[in-house]
Order: C-alpha cells, then sequence, then structure tokens
C-alpha cells in the first residue's frame, strides 16, 4: 500500500480534471470528472448559520447513555466470550428502553428512547492485542454481531451508535477503531472512523487501530473530503460520534460541519468534563459515554479510568442534563428539544481573517499518512514508529 503514501489531495483533484497527462476529454466526460473532483475535495459546513439536514420525524427526542463495563473478549474462547459480551450489551439496552427480557420484552418502565450511546468498545473490551489478534476480534460491517444490534435498534425503533474494532475489505490487515450508528429499519446508518490516535502519550507502545489521519491521503481519494469529518444526518437530528479524547478543535469543526448531537466515548476515561467543555464551546448538545468499573479485564484495575458522575448529558450552554450518579453499570436519559434547538440554533462567530493565518502555517510534528508507509504489528513496533516521526532513537 505504499504506493499511495505520496498521494495528495491536490493530485486528485488534478487527476479527476484530467490535467496531469493532458488527455482531451468530451465534454460529458470533463463535466463528470469534475464533479468528482468537487466530491472530492469539498466539504459541507455551515454558512451563515444554514447547514445541511433531513426532515425531523419529531420535535422532541429522548437520549440515553449506557455506561457499561469493559471486558475483553476471550482469543482462547473467542465464539463463547463474545457472545458472553453482546448479550450484556443487549440486555442493556433492552433495560434504557425499559424493556428487560425477564419482564416479557415488554415496556413496563420508563418512555421509549430515540437514541441510545455506548462507549467506544462496549462488546469487544481493550486489551494491548497484536494486529493479527486485533485482526481475529475486529468485525465486519455489517456483519452477525452488529446485526444483533440492529435488531433491538430496529425493535425499539431507535437510533443505538457504539464503538467497535472493525474490518473493511478495501482495507486488507488493517483494524478500524469505527463508531457505529444503527437505525430504525435496522441497517448500518453510519460508519465514522475515529479521527486519529494520541500519539507519544503511551510511554515505550502506540496505538495500532487505524485512523482517518493514519492513511489520510488514500482515505480522501476513497471517500472525499468531507467523510474526514463524518456528520450522520438522521430524521432525529445530526449526529457525530468521536473516541478522540481531548480534542476540542475536533469538537467545533464537527460542530461547524452542523453537527446538532455528538457522542464522546473514549474508555478507559471518563468523558463528563469533555462533553460539558464541548457543549459549551461549540453550543451543541453532547452525550459523554463513560465506562463502568469493570472486573476481570486482564491487566487492568477494575477502576478502568472510571469515576464518579463519568457519563452526562449536557446542552448546549453546557448545562448537565442527566448525569450518572456513581461508577457503576448505569443509565442516563434527558430529553433533547431537537426541533427548537434547529430553529434558534446560534454558531460561535470565530474570526477566521485571525485564526487561519496561524493554522496554515502550522507544521505539527506527527504528519498524515504513517500506515501507508508501515502497518506495525504490535504496540511496541507502534511505539517505535512514533519514535522515529518525533526524531528520537
Amino acid at each position: 500500500m505504499s504506493d499511495h503514501s505520496n498521494t495528495s489531495r491536490r493530485s486528485v483533484m488534478a487527476g479527476a480534471l484530467g490535467l496531469a497527462g493532458g488527455v482531451a476529454l468530451s465534454q460529458a466526460q470533463a463535466g463528470e470528472q469534475v464533479a468528482q473532483a468537487t466530491a472530492a475535495t469539498s466539504v459541507k459546513v455551515a454558512k451563515r448559520g444554514v447547514y445541511e439536514t433531513v426532515p425531523l420525524r419529531q420535535d422532541a427526542i429522548n437520549v440515553s447513555a449506557i455506561q457499561s463495563r469493559v471486558r475483553a473478549v476471550d482469543l482462547k474462547n473467542l465464539k463463547s466470550s463474545m457472545a458472553a459480551n453482546l448479550k450484556h450489551v443487549t440486555d442493556l439496552i433492552d433495560n434504557a428502553q425499559g424493556s428487560a427480557e425477564a419482564w416479557g420484552g415488554e415496556r413496563l418502565w420508563g418512555a421509549k428512547q430515540d437514541l441510545i450511546c455506548m462507549h467506544e468498545f462496549p462488546i469487544q473490551g481493550f486489551q494491548p492485542w497484536t494486529r493479527k489478534e486485533l485482526n481475529k476480534i475486529a468485525f465486519e460491517l455489517p456483519g452477525p454481531e452488529v446485526d444483533v444490534i440492529a435488531q433491538r435498534a430496529k425493535k425499539y425503533g431507535c437510533y443505538i451508535a457504539f464503538g467497535c474494532y472493525a474490518k473493511e475489505k478495501d482495507w486488507p490487515d488493517h483494524v478500524i477503531n469505527m463508531s457505529v450508528i444503527v437505525g430504525p429499519s435496522g441497517e448500518i446508518v453510519s460508519k465514522q472512523w475515529k479521527a486519529r490516535n494520541i500519539l507519544g502519550l503511551f510511554g515505550e507502545g502506540a496505538l495500532i487501530g487505524t485512523t482517518i489521519y493514519d492513511v489520510l491521503d488514500r482515505y480522501v481519494e476513497m471517500y472525499g473530503l468531507d467523510a474526514t469529518l463524518p456528520i450522520a444526518r438522521t430524521d432525529i437530528g445530526n449526529i457525530a460520534m468521536t473516541a478522540v479524547g481531548a480534542e476540542p478543535m475536533l469538537y467545533q469543526a464537527l460542530a461547524l460541519k452542523g453537527a446538532e448531537i455528538m457522542i464522546l466515548t473514549v474508555t478507559g476515561g471518563t468523558n463528563a468534563e469533555s462533553a460539558v467543555a464541548a457543549a459549551r464551546a461549540s453550543k451543541v448538545y453532547c452525550v459523554g459515554v463513560g465506562n463502568s468499573v469493570s472486573p476481570d479485564n486482564i491487566g487492568f484495575t477494575e477502576a478502568a479510568g472510571s469515576r464518579d458522575e463519568g457519563t452526562v448529558v449536557v446542552d448546549p450552554r453546557g448545562t448537565t442534563l442527566a448525569r450518572s450518579a456513581n461508577h457503576h453499570e448505569d443509565v442516563v436519559s434527558a430529553r433533547v428539544p431537537i426541533a427548537d434547538f434547529r430553529k434558534t440554533r446560534r454558531f460561535p462567530e470565530y474570526p477566521m481573517a485571525l485564526f487561519l493565518p496561524v493554522f496554515q502555517q502550522y507544521e505539527p510534528l506527527f504528519q498524515p499518512n504513517a500506515f501507508l508507509q508501515t502497518l506495525p504489528k504490535d504496540y511496541n513496533e507502534a511505539g517505535a514508529l512514533v519514535r522515529k516521526r518525533m526524531g528520537m532513537k
């Protein structure tokens, strides 16, 4: 895949326009390639407060966030441990809908939830697995594991958002840190790759799940520039989901692209503080889904980065609408007046004439496309790659 490493968005544009080789094109061919180039390079962003939406099915929605454990699947008993984790997840979804299986599957408690949010790895859990091991654990999308959750979405007529390790046929040997949203039709509505991993902060190791930044040029070539910061435009609102922590500029960029509900899902740490800050700064509804205490997850303490008040639903003023009362498994729910928000939404005013000269000239230490050149087999090899990129021995 190294032949893609030098592909740039500029070359994609030029190639689509037929300029690179001086090819003579018919008017129809030229028009088609211009359209392809525009799709590859354009970004759907709010302009003077107007952004792309689809009609809402109702004026207000009920949103629940499930604070659940992190329990890694057992590679030696993969099928049974995956099934056990998946059963636990679906039980929690039933509980959030007030329709526990032991109650006969009827709603006997609370209101119907329109959006259920889960954290980064509720089904597979987390361990410092090798690439070979991750490829055994990762889901196909669609696939049988996701289908189980999608059937719950269809049963309840709701959307369910969760994270997972995923495999894509066009990316052999890559394991993608993916956010998935399934809808009332029982189908996948949105697959949102993690934008980037935190680099240089894991001691000798580094994460090996593929993110957009790791393969940026090929990703843009395949899916277009707009897909680098994806928004799911649904009939309950525009939803963005990310497992990137402590990245306020990313959250604001998603808001500027029209996100109305933002779901923060980092496993291994509370997302409550980030959710409050992101909601207030970006003026969107924000769901910060934390994990609960997690017994029996090898190599980690039961706390697993959890803490009290680790899961929240926050309004655009930064006011917490719902909050977990402890660090155990829990469900927090809030009512979101999505239609009123859409009618009255006011974007933050960013003085771009001041900011752009800084952003355009800033040079980050870590450049994109590292996984187009080298695909590390484990955390230690990924750490060595990070140190090399930092100019360290």
